[in-house]
């Protein structure tokens, strides 16, 4: 670059889009032999200011014509006395705002006024955008930057070379400008039109496949991709050669043996004709465990069986053993990209699959975009989005659902949509903005709990007939305020009770050149981060079932940072025994019921399993004692003495006498007695089975003595986990 080619890009921003603008506008700057600088106005000083000789601002207005919050102090510093020249500055600014607001895209003509007043330079002239920005926006950036190529390395503004920036900057070789020292790469259209469908099929014993499919399915969305999640057992192979991208998932059994779901469909498949699969392209995963002889033996099989059919292997087979979430999560990078790389017409372009993993990981290198070398993201067309959206009138008390029916592009995030509805269709619509990672605007969507801002509306939903169905909610477990605006107070003061700040205990440390610094098993260390890793505390919380249904349960969020604290060696000794206390009392991991709804909702079993050993710990402390401990003990002897399950037993040896005479009042005894499942029904009903056995029909679950299958592989592994049992 040449002696001074830098551009300082100001944001101000409220709800994301000005910054968004402003990154925007720091990617495409090097084509215009720029070196730019993005920062928010709550990270620069009004002096610092005077010291560029090219400036872009992108701001929001706010409210009744407001600076954004970011934004504020910086404009009262601007406004005090002594603020210095603005003489060497050359400028333009891009407003956004909403045009039913009286004060439209206010702040952004007070900063354009106010580098006026300064002795700025305007270089080209201010842009208002209203709600929808995103074209004046592209056409002012694209002018904007051509100006600001046209100011010479001393910061004077020539006119007369915006055309040869602009000739320059499209790859024209004429005009005096000095070139930039990269050139574009030729440029890669990356086609989501047509058909973007992709199969993901799944063969599971134990449901490690079937989770992962789950997880991929929903990934598949960022590459432009619409996933459909199959199991085996409901898949009819002959429609396989209408498909275009297939992605298999399959675990190995016993002696490599297929999944109990997957065994028809293997057995199908050898029926098929050779070339039957021509246009298919597929990868595979396989499951297994290497202590095994015949390990990952069924993925080993499909994979040869779709090459043997015709189809084209867009990416290697990979074996995961027990340990497989990094290599499942890279497989299915690589798998997607290629997957993505086929074009809606079924042809596969190889060159395409650098540039989506690029995108993919936030690169800027590769094929060349609308900025000439970063790669343009991934968007799909617009399509039919049916909204049904939960709301509440605190005034009223009242609760219902609103149901809109729009077209939205399915590249947008949710957050994003909920903004388009609330300024076209209802203004009061309530719900927590702030940007993409902000866990406090957490909702459901689709029985999912996520952050807005982070997904895109395509992959919330599968794409039917050109158009999907997203049903939106506020989170379970908080008392809600208005519409999707739940209160997590409750929360907070959990983790209060909790009382979650260190309490360190005294540590020898190992000398370095720096003076001592405290040590920690690299183990420990992992471990202590897995444990923590979770971004939302308020998802984690209404991932339990518990939550809604207990007052004194502190929840799984607090749960889990305890038992972090609790397993660091630098807490201190009493620190751990307070610790304790908290998770053994009644507050604490024995009001987690089910840990299975937990597991549905995260990414990874990390959270599930560390509350897990929480629960385990907390019942060996007890010494199995209390209906949680008894219920795990009787449940595990009846198994490892009888081979059988006897609900009724172990339902009278956790109860008591003096807990069955409590319940015959509720006949939750006489149904367990009888074998009746628990419907809530009067007692009578359930008697009446008895007289008239048609009424009993399908209430008679399996409890008396019900066989264990493989008993004795059962007892092994209870002798393998506790030998108490």
């Amino acid at each position: 670059m040449s002696a001074d080619r830098s551009l300082l890009v100001l944001f101000g921003s409220q709800s994301g889009n000005a910054e968004d603008m402003a990154v925007q506008i720091g990617k495409a700057a090097s084509k215009y032999n720029l070196e730019a600088t993005v920062k928010g106005m709550d990270e620069v000083k009004i002096a610092d200011l005077a010291n560029y000789s090219r400036i872009l601002i992108t701001c929001s207005t706010w409210g009744e014509g407001e600076q954004p919050d970011n934004a504020e102090d910086l404009w009262q510093a601007a406004n005090a006395e002594d603020t210095p020249s603005m003489a060497k500055c050359n400028f333009s600014v891009l407003a956004l705002g909403d045009s039913s607001y009286e004060f439209y895209c206010e702040s952004g003509i007070q900063w354009d006024d106010w580098l006026e007043s300064k002795g700025a330079t305007r270089v080209y002239q201010r842009v208002d955008c209203d709600v929808e920005y995103e074209d004046p926006a592209a056409s002012w950036l694209s002018e904007a930057l051509a100006c600001m190529g046209a100011v010479d390395d001393n910061g004077i503004f020539q006119a007369a070379e915006i055309d040869a920036v602009k000739d320059a900057a499209s790859g024209g070789s004429s005009g005096s400008i000095s070139s930039p020292t990269e050139s574009a790469a030729p440029a890669i259209e990356l086609s989501t039109d047509g058909d973007r469908s992709m199969i993901i099929l799944f063969g599971s014993q134990s449901g490690n496949s079937e989770d992962l499919a789950s997880k991929f399915a929903k990934k598949a969305g960022d590459y432009g991709l619409s996933a459909e999640v199959t199991d085996m057992d409901d898949f009819d192979f002959t429609s396989l050669s209408d498909k275009k991208r297939v992605l298999i998932i399959c675990s190995t059994w016993g002696e490599g043996e297929m999944p109990d779901n997957a065994e028809e469909l293997w057995q199908t498949s050898l029926k098929a004709a050779d070339g039957s699969l021509s246009g298919v392209y597929y990868s595979v995963l396989s499951l297994g465990d290497s202590s095994y002889e015949f390990y990952c033996q069924s993925g080993k099989d499909w994979d040869s069986q779709f090459e043997k059919l015709g189809a084209t292997r867009l990416v290697e087979r990979v074996d995961c053993d027990v340990d497989f979430d990094d290599m499942a999560t890279i497989w299915a990078s690589d798998a997607l990209a290629n997957m993505a790389a086929v074009d809606g017409e079924g042809v596969y372009d190889s060159e395409l699959v650098d540039a989506i993993k690029e995108s993919m990981a936030g690169g800027t290198s590769g094929a060349s975009g609308a900025d000439g070398f970063s790669i343009p993201e991934l968007k799909s067309e617009s399509m039919q989005v049916e909204v049904s959206i939960f709301r509440y009138d605190p005034t009223t008390s009242s609760t219902g659902k609103d149901t809109w029916v729009c077209a939205f592009p399915g590249h947008i995030s949710a957050l994003e949509m909920l903004r388009s509805l609330k300024n076209t269709q209802d203004g009061s619509l309530t719900f927590r903005d702030g940007t993409a990672d902000d866990p406090s605007t957490a909702i459901s969507i689709n029985g999912r709990y996520i952050l807005p801002g982070n997904c895109r509306i395509d992959s919330l939903a599968p794409i039917r007939n050109g158009g999907i169905q997203i049903r939106i909610e506020p989170l379970p477990g908080f008392e809600v305020i208005r519409d999707l605006v739940v209160d997590t107070w409750s929360l907070e003061q959990n983790r209060e009770i909790s009382e979650p700040w260190m309490i360190a205990a005294t540590r020898t440390g190992a000398n370095t050149p720096q003076g001592p610094i405290g040590t920690m098993d690299s183990q420990i260390a992992d471990k202590l981060h897995s444990i923590s890793s979770f971004h939302s505390a308020e998802i984690l919380h209404a991932s339990s079932d518990a939550t809604p249904h207990s007052n004194t349960y502190l929840g799984p969020s607090v749960v889990l940072h305890s038992w972090a604290r609790l397993n660091d060696p630098r807490s201190s000794v009493s620190k751990r025994a307070a610790l304790q206390i908290i998770l053994d009392g009644e507050g604490g991991i024995k009001s987690e019921t089910d840990l299975a709804s937990i597991r549905r909702q995260g990414k990874t079993t990390t959270i599930h399993d560390s509350l897990l050993e929480c629960k385990t710990a907390t019942l060996s402390r007890d010494g199995f004692r209390g209906r949680h401990g008894k219920h795990v003990w009787w449940y595990t002897l009846t198994v490892k003495s009888s081979g059988r399950v006897n609900d009724t037993m172990i339902f009278r040896q956790v109860l008591g006498p003096i807990g069955l005479m409590g319940n015959l009042f509720s006949g939750v005894t006489a149904r367990m007695v009888l074998g009746f499942t628990r419907t809530g029904g009067s007692m009578f009903y359930d008697m009446l089975a008895l007289v008239a056995p048609p009424a009993g029909l399908g209430k008679m679950p399996k409890q008396f003595n019900a066989s264990v299958d493989k008993h004795h592989e059962v007892v092994a592994i209870f002798n393998e986990m506790d030998g108490r049992f």
